[in-house]
């Protein structure tokens, strides 16, 4: 973004006292756009102004002149920053917001030059969000910093936090897992020094997305020093030592602490102690699988398609959360994925239980997003409210589990929680707010009437004026009975007691002389005041600000005791969103007939009739049914390794969808979750590699073979004996003999070398070959019937190899002209032939170029169709009744007959 134009000394001067407060926080603040409030709006000047008004498409215009060119300036409204905030976070822009520090009225005082205080009061960026119409409700919103040291050989420093939460986390990693990890954490905002950004470049750590996301800082702020003061600041407990970090840990620790720290402008950062992620107790997942697996959002950016789109059944935001870090990150460790399992299978089993718990559930609100909201002093008593209502969630939720019985030790620990939480602070929380409190503590009226006596007494007479003065006027009446009294108001004296003049005079003597002060008399009344109505008139006029004054006392002790109890309720919102996930996954695997898979620390890997749960949704809204399939891999160390399966067969024959099934029902089961399977085995999985479908990587200059090779690189390098692999068409992006070796080695390589389980689907019949000289490969096709001509495909899995392609074939599907398809069978004839051996006769050496070119073919003979196929094609056997049934059978008879004689 383009800088404030330059100042000079000469030109400040000229300056109206207002630009040259623009100019000066401006200064302060560069690459942000500044919303400068002015009265009831934030107002855009110079190329803020123009950068704003394209991005929001409001109008810009223009305020005065500078060095004699015209301000540039557009504006939006208070009360729909926010909506305008939104849309320029998520184009990439950056914005301080400056508020007026001080009323209008107060600067008046100093002068009628003088301007009104004004300061920035928070800095807003796409990692540092707190607002939920700001946020993604169901995913988190990661902040993320990388600091890096030179041992050798590069270590990175990476922490991450989602501000609005107050999760953070901490790891120490290697140049090649740096990436992976940043594409796990999909971090919203990465801050980096342009030293560490060259060093993710050369490690090709930064995918294309994270570009978007940077923002460049000064490298003083990983600096060892400054880096330990800000981790002081924010974590200054006695039990929050950061010294047990390593180095690099502390510098990106204390980065993140202070980016948000400066970001919040003075309010310290709610950060949790962050927890130290340890890959070796996580499934480990590369860019590239993630991309091609498409957990959480599909290759084309969209979450519709996606695995966790299709399988997550959460019902708070929390939850969601939460299960998208368990899909991000599924376990490597069989005795905890199994204690997940423990937790799920006991929810499938009660479903009754479990839909009580979701239904309790679904009405929880944020506990995590407005905990943080209220320790960053930017929660209101909407807030308030939520931390009540969850915290009474969570008791009832808790009573329910324990009244479930028989528990397994996780859902038992969840259950524990749940019952420690402060039943008297929910109390307290709901009966001091309004059952819909607004927004704002400004606003006023979210204390709930009965509360406050004084709140109550200031409230009445602000909206019962009218009642409050007839009180008094009766009384007044009574006393002094004069039944005449009245209590009147003008805008001279306000509120005054009127008596006719008669009556005036008893009111100048005792005993009421001392209560009733003269203030005028009139050709037929006498007008008095009383000290009370003075007070009274005093109170009405003060009522509303003394009214709010009390509600906000009241908002600050309220939270004050909802912060003293931040820890706690933090951990209540975990336990939460836990059981948000177990009801979820249970509710899942009761809907979608998913199975228990059995998970130890052997080489297994069976799947009985498994599904790729993606696909199975989207063909059943068709009508139509998933066809299952079987896969053994399971191998043993005594004989080298898991399996490999090569898997041949033609174009859309389903190889790709059995290949990544495989992979995702991996994945679902090492997070926790049942699988679309009648039965699953799986040994417990370190990595999974998947090196599925083509494309290019333009940006740096790779070729698609190019990006093919760098991840069958990725795969052979890396991939151990417990990995899985699956790898879809290597070598094809080259010439037919160099994808063939390259193909021949890597299968060899795998099996050799690696031992992993693996599915490898290829196009090279040639490397069926390779099952009579290597013991764990298995030929398996995927199997098709030709029917006149045309290819059919069943989608099933068999045992051998397939002898050809059917590439012709699936053109023909595709729309390809038929002189084109003409031509090409010609071709392949001719190559299969010669492939074959066959004796040719002479001139077979240029066959091909006396084959009559396409252009000159005769239009293709019209095709005939078979009207007993097109009358069985228009029958629905779900719709045909028996009488009907024999119907048809006649008339196929005639059909078959007629087209005899034809």
């Amino acid at each position: 973004m383009a800088s404030t134009p330059a100042q000079s000394e000469s030109a400040l001067p000229a300056l109206t006292p207002m630009m040259a407060q623009f100019f000066e926080i401006k200064a302060a603040n560069p690459g942000y756009l500044l919303f400068y409030r002015m009265g009831d709006f934030y107002e855009l000047f110079f190329e803020d102004a123009e950068i704003a008004a394209e991005a929001l498409g409001i109008v810009l215009t223009k305020r005065g002149k500078h060095l004699g060119q015209d301000i540039a300036m557009c504006g939006v409204p208070i009360h729909a920053a926010q909506d305008y905030l939104k849309r320029l976070i998520g184009l990439g822009h950056r914005v301080a917001v400056c508020e007026q520090m001080e009323d209008p009225a107060e600067a008046r005082k100093r002068g009628s030059k003088s301007v009104v205080r004004r300061d920035v009061v928070r800095l807003v960026t796409a990692g540092t969000l707190t607002e939920d119409d700001l946020l993604p409700q169901r995913g988190a919103n990661y902040l993320a910093t990388v600091s890096l040291v030179r041992h050798g050989e590069l270590e990175f420093g990476l922490a991450w936090a989602d501000i609005s939460t107050g999760d953070t986390h901490v790891a120490c990693l290697s140049a090649e897992a740096v990436g992976n990890e940043l594409a796990r954490i999909d971090p919203a905002e990465l801050v980096l020094s342009e030293a560490t950004r060259l060093a993710l470049v050369e490690a090709h750590a930064l995918g294309s997305g994270l570009n978007e996301r940077l923002s460049l800082v000064d490298a003083a702020l990983f600096e060892s020093d400054e880096a330990t003061r800000q981790l002081r600041q924010s974590y200054p407990g006695p039990d929050t030592d950061a010294s047990a970090f390593p180095r690099v840990v502390r510098s990106a620790l204390g980065a993140l602490c202070g980016y948000v720290a400066d970001s919040q402008k003075g309010v310290a950062p709610a950060l949790r102690w962050p927890e130290t992620e340890a890959t070796d107790g996580l499934l480990l997942i590369d860019q590239a699988t993630r991309g091609s697996l498409e957990l959480l959002e599909t290759q084309r950016g969209s979450e519709i398609g996606s695995l966790r789109h299709t399988i997550d059944r959460t019902v708070t935001a929390a939850g969601a959360r939460l299960f998208s870090q368990r899909l991000a990150a599924p376990l490597a460790r069989a005795d905890l994925i199994n204690a997940r399992l423990d937790m799920v299978a006991r929810s499938a089993k009660d479903l009754l239980l479990t839909d009580r718990l979701r239904a309790d559930l679904k009405a929880t609100p944020d506990l995590a997003r407005a905990l943080t909201r209220l320790a960053l002093e930017r929660g209101g008593p909407r807030d308030l409210r939520s931390v009540g209502k969850a915290v009474a969630s969570a008791i009832v939720l808790a009573e329910r589990l324990h009244q479930a019985g028989d528990l397994p030790q996780g859902l038992a620990s969840v259950a524990e929680k749940l019952a420690a939480a402060p039943r008297q602070l929910a109390e307290d929380l709901l009966a001091a707010l309004v059952e819909e409190p607004p927004m704002m503590t400004r606003d006023g009226g979210f204390i709930a009437k009965g509360h406050d006596e004084a709140l109550d007494a200031e409230r009445a007479l602000g909206s019962e004026t009218r009642a409050v003065i007839a009180s008094l006027q009766a009384r007044l009446a009574s006393e002094t009975d004069t039944k005449a009294l009245k209590i009147k108001h003008n805008g001279v004296l306000g509120f005054f007691v009127e008596v006719p003049s008669a009556q005036g005079q008893k009111l100048l003597e005792e005993p009421h002389r001392d209560s009733f002060v003269h203030r005028q008399t009139m050709a037929n009344a006498m007008r008095f005041t009383t000290r009370e109505l003075a007070d009274l008139e005093s109170r009405i006029a003060n009522a509303q600000h003394n009214a709010l004054e009390i509600e906000l006392r009241i908002f600050a002790e309220l939270r004050k005791a909802v912060l003293g109890g931040l820890d706690q309720l933090r951990g209540l919102a975990d336990a939460l969103a836990e059981l948000d996930v177990t009801t979820a996954l249970g509710r899942l695997a009761a809907n979608e007939s998913h199975v228990r898979p059995k998970v130890d620390d052997s080489l297994s890997f069976e799947i009985s009739a498994g599904r790729h749960p993606v696909v199975e949704a989207m063909v059943r809204k068709d009508g139509h049914a998933f066809v299952a399939n079987d896969v053994d891999l399971s191998g043993s160390e005594s004989e080298g390794g898991g399996r490999l399966w090569l898997v041949t067969g033609p174009n859309m024959g389903g190889k790709s969808t059995f290949l990544r099934q495989n992979a995702l029902i991996a994945i679902m089961a090492q997070m926790g979750a049942f699988v679309p399977a009648d039965s699953a085995h799986i040994g417990v999985i370190d990595r999974v590699f998947s090196r599925v479908g083509a494309s290019d990587d333009i940006a740096h200059g790779r070729s698609t073979f190019m990006v093919e090779m760098v991840e069958t690189a990725a795969i052979l390098n890396r991939a151990t004996r417990r990995s899985l692999v699956i790898l879809d068409e290597i070598g094809r992006g080259t010439a037919t003999f160099d994808g063939l070796s390259i193909a021949w080695a890597t299968v060899e390589s795998l099996h050799e070398t690696t031992g992993c389980r693996a599915l490898f689907a290829t196009h090279f019949h040639e490397l069926t070959a390779l099952h009579k000289s290597l013991s764990r490969i298995v030929n398996v096709t995927m199997k098709v019937r030709e029917w006149e001509g045309e290819v059919v495909f069943l989608h099933e899995v068999g045992r051998g190899a397939a002898d050809r392609s059917y590439g012709v074939q699936v053109a023909r599907l595709a729309g390809l002209p038929e002189p084109v398809l003409t031509r090409a069978r010609q071709v392949l004839d001719f190559l299969e032939q010669r492939a074959a051996g066959a004796t040719l006769s002479e001139g077979t050496g240029t066959v091909l170029d006396d084959l009559p070119l396409f252009a000159h073919q005769p239009p293709p003979a019209p095709v005939k169709t078979d009207p007993v196929y097109t009358l069985l094609d228009s029958i629905r056997p779900d719709d045909v009744t028996p009488k009907m049934a024999i119907d048809l059978l006649y008339e196929l008879k005639k059909t078959r007959d007629a087209a005899r004689r034809s």
